[in-house]
């Protein structure tokens, strides 16, 4: 009797390249490490040492002088427009007395909002001109957003107008949503885990700027205020909240002070401004004291006196970046 053998075994996958295993909970370690290392070695390729991180609303779809209909999102980030009765009032509805209290509210607050997306595109060219005018071999303190609509685009707009590299950090939410058209290509991120965004906001920044915003904006400027706090951030970080107007009665920190929650010393984390150029003093003094002065002489005198520096051995991914955030154990 013949012997039957079993068909000829095709290839198994790679582990690497088996979306099944990577999508799936035994692969989740992969993802998390995806999330930190290719977004690593793209910075390193693009010789991005640190950056100047703007946070604001991401509900508003267009807010510039060039389209003054602003349009209201769904939800943060979105691609779909929020309902009619959520939209602010049109000039002709409100002449005609046929807007309700909620939309009359949204038309005053859109003028406002439409002057702060103009500051912050003003303050992110200011920041980005600024920085391109240092020495060294590496980019210093790029403009980064979160990489959506709203201030997010106006930040990543000033600083592609004033012909600089600016970040993106994207997340992917359950419902539709874009990057905004200003990002540099190359720094266009999408992440999966907000933890891990939230780590390369924290890593390489610098500075930030928290403009008018909701939930995510008071997320991401209370994580880093912690962080800078509690002494977990290995470097000073320069804080700048922008629009006292608009943030003094949603934050009365003074009171968190006076019950004892906080240090007063706390309240001198960060600092108020109302125009791009008071945003812009106190960012370039902050970035000076604590980033550049001896740093800026050393690169200064390099630059001078080699017009290439030879690097050997080549730093690491970690050494180009530098340990930003503090070592625990």
């Amino acid at each position: 009797m013949d012997e039957i053998f079993p068909e000829l075994l095709d290839r198994a996958a790679l582990a690497y390249e088996n979306p099944e295993f990577l999508n799936s909970a035994d692969g989740r370690l992969v993802r998390i490490l995806s999330e930190y290392l290719e977004p690593m070695a793209r910075f390193r390729r693009e010789r991005i040492q640190d950056t100047v991180v703007f946070f604001g609303s991401a509900r508003f779809q267009s807010m510039d002088s060039a389209n003054t209909e602003l349009q209201l999102l769904e939800n943060t980030g979105s691609a779909q427009a929020a309902p009619p009765e959520e939209q602010p009032a049109r000039p002709e509805e409100i002449e005609r007395g046929e807007a309700s209290e909620l939309r009359l509210k949204r038309a005053e607050a859109a003028v406002e909002m439409s002057a702060y997306y103009e500051d912050a595109r003003t303050l992110a060219g200011m920041v980005a001109r600024w920085a391109s005018s240092l020495p060294g071999r590496r980019h210093r303190f790029v403009v980064t957003s979160g990489g959506g609509p709203g201030i997010m685009e106006a930040a990543n707009r000033g600083a592609h107008e004033a012909g600089c590299k600016t970040i993106g950090l994207n997340i992917k939410l359950p419902f539709e949503q874009r990057p905004n058209r200003y990002i540099t290509p190359a720094l266009n991120f999408e992440f999966h885990y907000f933890f891990m965004r939230k780590y390369w906001f924290a890593y390489l920044s610098k500075a930030l700027v928290v403009f008018p915003g909701g939930f995510g904006t008071l997320d991401e400027m209370f994580e880093l205020l912690t962080l800078a706090q509690t002494r977990k951030l290995a470097k000073k970080i320069t804080v700048v909240i922008y629009g006292s107007s608009y943030w003094k009665p949603v934050l009365n920190l003074e009171i968190m002070a006076e019950r004892g929650a906080i240090s007063p010393r706390d309240l001198d984390l960060f600092q108020f401004a109302d125009t791009p150029q008071e945003a812009f003093d106190i960012l370039k003094k902050g970035l000076t004291e604590n980033h550049l002065d001896s740093e800026y002489e050393r690169e200064q005198r390099l630059h001078e006196e080699h017009e290439c520096i030879p690097q050997t051995p080549a730093p690491s991914a970690q050494e180009m970046l530098g340990p930003d955030i503090a070592k625990t154990r």
